[in-house]
Formats: C-alpha cells, sequence, structure tokens
C-alpha cells in the first residue's frame, strides 16, 4: 500500500514490486487502498498509512508495516503516534525498518525480535551512476551554476504539507541546513541545488543570506540524475530519518555526502572513509565535516568509490531480493 503523492513512498512500494516480478512475474501489486484483499500479505508503506487502515482491515490476511522514522524526543504528537502503533503491533506479522537505529529503538519498545526485520531503502545503481566529465558540465550548465562553485545538495521535501513550504518542517533540519550554507560561504563560493516541493523557508533564508541556489523538480523520479551530476557535495542535516533516499543516491552517483547521525547514514557512512559523520547536530558540526571532505588532503576519488561500493547492498535488485525471501514468503507459508 503506497501514498497518492508521486514521493517516496510510492516510490520504494514500486520499486520492491518491480524487481520482485522481475523474479516471480505478478506476485506483487501497489494500490493505494487495503479494501477488497483477502488472503493476502497486505504490507502499508508507512507505520501512518498503517494506522490509518489498519483498524477496519480484514482478519484473513497478513499485515507488514514499514516503520521508517519517528522517537519520543520528536515531540509529543509523536510520542502519542508511538503509543498508538505499539498497541497494533500484535495484529502485525512483520515490521520493516530500513535502519539499524530504528531497529533497535523497536526492539527497546518490546516489539518482539522475530516481527523486526532491517531492510535498507533501495537505490537503482544503474540510473544514479557517476557522470562523465561531459555530463557533469551539461548539468551544471542546464542550472545555470557559476564554473568556480562548489555546488552543494538537498533534495528533500522540508515544508509543512504540499504548498509553498514556507512553515519548516523542522525534522527534516532546513534550519540547519541554511546556516550550514551560511557558515561555508564566509570563505566558500557556495551554490545550494535543490529539488523537491515544499522548499520555500529554504529559498527564503538563501535568499536573505545572499546564498545563490537552483531549485529543480523533476517529474520523474530517474530525472534527479542530472541534479546529482552537478553536485560537488550532499548534506543531509535531519534531525529524523528513514534513508533518506539522497543518502543513496548520492553514494551511488559518485557524490560525496555529510550528514547528521540519523537514519541509515551510520549503517552506511564510515567516517572520512565513505562520507562525512556529523555526531553534534550543528550547523557548525556539518560545515567542519563538509570542509574536511573538501580540503585538498581529502582522497576523493577513493572515498566517492568507496561510498559506490558500500552503497550496493542498496541496490533494488538486492532489497526486493530480500522482500521477498525475508518477509513475504515466510509469511505465504504460514
Amino acid at each position: 500500500m503506497v501514498e497518492d503523492a508521486n514521493w517516496a513512498i510510492r516510490w520504494v512500494g514500486e520499486n520492491i514490486r518491480d524487481e520482485i516480478n522481475k523474479l516471480t512475474p505478478n506476485t506483487v501489486e501497489v494500490g493505494t487502498s487495503p479494501v477488497g484483499a483477502i488472503n493476502r500479505v497486505v504490507h502499508f508503506g508507512s507505520q501512518y498509512m498503517w494506522l490509518a487502515w489498519g483498524g477496519p482491515a480484514g482478519a484473513s490476511n497478513k499485515y507488514v508495516t514499514s516503520f521508517f522514522h519517528g522517537k519520543r524526543e520528536d515531540g509529543p504528537d509523536v510520542s502519542r503516534h508511538i503509543d498508538q502503533f505499539l498497541t497494533t503491533v500484535p495484529r502485525l506479522s512483520r515490521i520493516v525498518a530500513s535502519n539499524s537505529l530504528v531497529h533497535d529503538r523497536l526492539l527497546s519498545w518490546g516489539v518482539s525480535s522475530e516481527k523486526v526485520v532491517r531492510i535498507p531503502i533501495g537505490v537503482n545503481t544503474n540510473i544514479f551512476t557517476p557522470p562523465s566529465d561531459e555530463q557533469r558540465q551539461r548539468a551544471r550548465e542546464k542550472f545555470a551554476i557559476p564554473k568556480d562553485a562548489i555546488v552543494i545538495g538537498s533534495f528533500q521535501k522540508d515544508g509543512v504539507g504540499w504548498g509553498d513550504g514556507m512553515e519548516p518542517k523542522l525534522i527534516k533540519g532546513p534550519d540547519i541546513f541554511v546556516e550550514t550554507m551560511k557558515e561555508l560561504a564566509k570563505d566558500l563560493p557556495v551554490f545550494a541545488m535543490l529539488t523537491g516541493p515544499a522548499r520555500g523557508y529554504v529559498k527564503a533564508r538563501l535568499e536573505e543570506y545572499n546564498i545563490p541556489y537552483a531549485h529543480a523538480y523533476p517529474d520523474a523520479h530517474a530525472d534527479l540524475v542530472q541534479c546529482y551530476h552537478a553536485l560537488d557535495l550532499y548534506i543531509v542535516s535531519s534531525r529524523e530519518e528513514g534513508g533518506p533516499m539522497g543518502l543513496m543516491e548520492s553514494m551511488s552517483a559518485h557524490v560525496p555526502v555529510v550528514s547528521t547521525y540519523v537514519g541509515m547514514a551510520p549503517d552506511l557512512i564510515q567516517d572520512g572513509i565513505t562520507g562525512g559523520l556529523d555526531h553534534t547536530l550543528t550547523s557548525h558540526g556539518l560545515a567542519k565535516k563538509v570542509r574536511e571532505i573538501l580540503h585538498p588532503s581529502c582522497d576523493k576519488d577513493t572515498l566517492v568509490q568507496s561510498a559506490r561500493n558500500g552503497v550496493m547492498v542498496c541496490d533494488w535488485s538486492v532489497v526486493g531480493k530480500r522482500h521477498l525471501e525475508e518477509v513475504y514468503l515466510p509469511l505465504i507459508a504460514q
């Protein structure tokens, strides 16, 4: 079960479907409602969808949900959501966590280890590939990026709702991103490359600090690859994450990543070897890690190749097969 919006939850569901159906045709369908499902394994794309639909769901099905992110420290609303979710765990056959932080958190809340499976969010490593010199030049020309600019990416939805996004979604750290860019701009010619909806807050703050930027929102997910080809570095500034997808896509496309200690970053980034990992959750800490990677002493070529090698465990061909073998087939066999 996926969301209507053409965004991460839908992309994850469609990629899992496509990979499994390559292995066993017509095994997985994607929809937005479980109504009418009988004697099926029904996988909800997020715990929020599960809570919205799980109450009236039919008893003949086996139910699975992905639980990407959420901790009590995120606020009273999230804490209440967690309490509500935990009351429904007896009706779930499996819970898929995308990273070690969430996996361990679920166990600490009393969820049985037999129900929790850790499978990463995937990436298409055949689409998100390192650019040639010509591809990089074309991408930077397309977005009118100055030749001497250091292009830093932030590809996410970090405004509340689906409008202009002037109210920041603080869990995604748009304030930390902008303050990091401000700190870097003191002595570096930084340029922000943005994608995704609801980026109004970030754009307004960048304009306030006279930091140049480009904002693109491609219709097709695969078209993001040209945006990655324009980058010198990618920043994950979130306070909580499930992935994010930008982490894996950057690593696959030879873009160095500096991330806060969230989501899949601790699972994939070895600090100074496959990227930069900041534990401080501050703009100062992120800027320090960015400077370390941009410094001439950093062997960037080795770093990005090590990162691409490391993210291969997240290729959709691997992730789809793991869902089939570790989640769906065992439940079908029951």
